[in-house]
């Protein structure tokens, strides 16, 4: 499953000497952190978890706590970082799921792409084949290029073919799965 994947990807960052930061969107009711830190922590990983419950004054505090501990991997929900926070530190970013919102995946995707990044950024979105996760993230591709081109960034396939109903990812989401 995708958490193999993670704890695979995890360990070659590892060994390039790169730090991982990985998203789960699912860290409320169905809170799936806890599982990953535990996953993580038996392949040898050092892990923390950024919670809401870390006051957004402090997260950039926190973390620097955590980087002085030598964890390997952060794993924390994309919204709690998506705007203030840069994670130079963690030049590997993987998204276990990705959520609804394109300007929080965008942001959540940007917080290791900052001025002063030495290493090369990867950013990885894991997901089964032919599953609604998928058709999620290829709509959100579609939005995301769309937002680009309104800010001159041009796609290459142009913006009449993307988008053509106007739909949120949602709504057009809901639209795919109930044609499929």
């Amino acid at each position: 499953p995708k958490e193999r994947e993670m704890i695979e990807i995890c360990k070659q960052e590892k060994a390039e000497g790169r730090k991982t930061l990985v998203y789960s969107v699912y860290t409320g009711t169905r809170d799936t952190t806890s599982r990953l830190k535990v996953l993580l922590e038996q392949e040898g990983f050092k892990v923390a978890v950024l919670r809401a419950s870390v006051d957004a004054s402090r997260r950039e505090d926190w973390i620097a706590e955590q980087l002085d501990r030598g964890i390997d991997v952060l794993i924390t929900n994309p919204e709690l970082v998506k705007t203030g926070l840069d994670l130079l530190e963690f030049p590997t970013i993987v998204f276990l799921q990705s959520g609804y919102n394109v300007y929080s995946l965008q942001q959540a995707a940007r917080r290791s792409w900052r001025i002063g990044q030495k290493q090369p950024v990867r950013v990885i979105y894991l997901g089964y084949a032919n599953s609604s996760q998928m058709t999620c993230l290829g709509l959100m591709a579609k939005k995301i290029m769309v937002s680009q081109s309104t800010s001159g960034d041009v796609p290459e396939s142009g913006l009449d073919v993307l988008n053509q109903d106007g739909d949120s990812v949602e709504v057009a989401l809901a639209r795919q799965l109930v044609t499929v």
